[in-house]
């Protein structure tokens, strides 16, 4: 269970999240961050044995996401220990505290921005998931992210994803295949691209990629499980969900924004592609505000005894 406590093994794995992956990933992260040195200031400044409670508090309303990766972060830095306040997927508002965090004061301020830039990340990508989800909301349209993630992000942010409401597409490109513009020209047509793809791997879903309706309708004729309909107009897009009758998944891409995201669900389609759910979002904004142990407020044993 390499230096995790047995709680945060077990809130990433509940989580969907593989433990040694988010262990390896902060590992990383916080070598990236000392470059194979120390953290002078900290070194300089903050006494070996100085213990201190941190707050984990939003500087803005939104959604959490991550608390367990940064718990992760604390707990391998050194002797700090998270306990969430709240729990992912939760709206909360600004100056909200999310989580306590208790320990070395020296761990607790080393890794500090480790653990902030992924919480502050995955919890923007759960605040803007969550505003496109209730954007469409009714209309019977899912919101889905794309593989438009940050390297070697992919798992936590597609996780954040989910904490804001929306759900996954592929992972990798193994578990699904999505036959492309360039995959059609390479293959000579559309049909012949899906029948390649069937054929070499038959029990993998299979998705086409179609700029016109009639080329859409090939792709459902052909026997496409899920047919992405890519920057067509709403007339389009109606026309699509008519002719192809409930045969295929259909979803929109390409163009969307929050402005035009509800009239595109509208259409009947059964998801809106958004790649701007994790390659534009703005961090929400968190911040640890730290207190010793002898200052008024909860201790570091009060917090143990209280789990927050």
């Amino acid at each position: 269970m390499s230096e995790l406590r047995e709680e945060t093994w077990n809130a990433l794995v509940t989580a969907g999240l593989d433990p040694e992956a988010v262990v390896d990933l902060v590992r990383r992260a916080l070598a990236e961050d000392l470059a194979g040195g120390v953290d002078v200031t900290t070194a300089a400044t903050v006494p070996v044995d100085a213990l201190s409670v941190g707050d984990l508090a939003t500087r803005a309303d939104g959604v959490v996401a991550g608390l367990p990766v940064a718990a992760a972060v604390f707990e391998l830095a050194g002797d700090a220990v998270v306990h969430p306040i709240v729990a992912d997927g939760a709206v909360v508002a600004e100056g909200t505290a999310i989580a306590s965090v208790a320990g070395s004061t020296r761990t607790l301020l080393t890794a500090e921005r480790t653990a902030l830039n992924l919480l502050g990340r995955l919890s923007g990508i759960a605040t803007l998931t969550a505003i496109w989800v209730d954007a469409v909301r009714g209309t019977g349209a899912a919101v889905r992210d794309t593989r438009k993630t940050t390297p070697g992000l992919r798992a936590l942010e597609k996780y954040a994803v989910r904490c804001g409401g929306g759900q996954n597409h592929r992972m990798s490109l193994s578990d699904a295949a999505m036959v492309k513009d360039n995959h059609v020209v390479a293959a000579g047509g559309v049909v012949a691209a899906f029948e390649r793809v069937r054929s070499a791997f038959p029990d993998v879903p299979v998705e086409v990629e179609a700029d016109t309706v009639e080329d859409a309708v090939l792709a459902v004729e052909a026997g496409a499980d899920l047919v992405l309909l890519d920057n067509m107009s709403t007339t389009d897009l109606r026309r699509a969900v008519k002719l192809v009758a409930g045969r295929a998944k259909l979803e929109a891409s390409g163009g969307l924004s929050l402005g035009t995201a509800r009239k595109v669900a509208s259409t009947g389609v059964d998801y809106l592609a958004v790649g701007a759910l994790t390659h534009s979002v703005q961090v929400l904004d968190i911040g640890l505000d730290l207190r010793p142990l002898d200052e008024p407020g909860r201790s570091a044993a009060d917090v143990d005894r209280s789990g927050a």
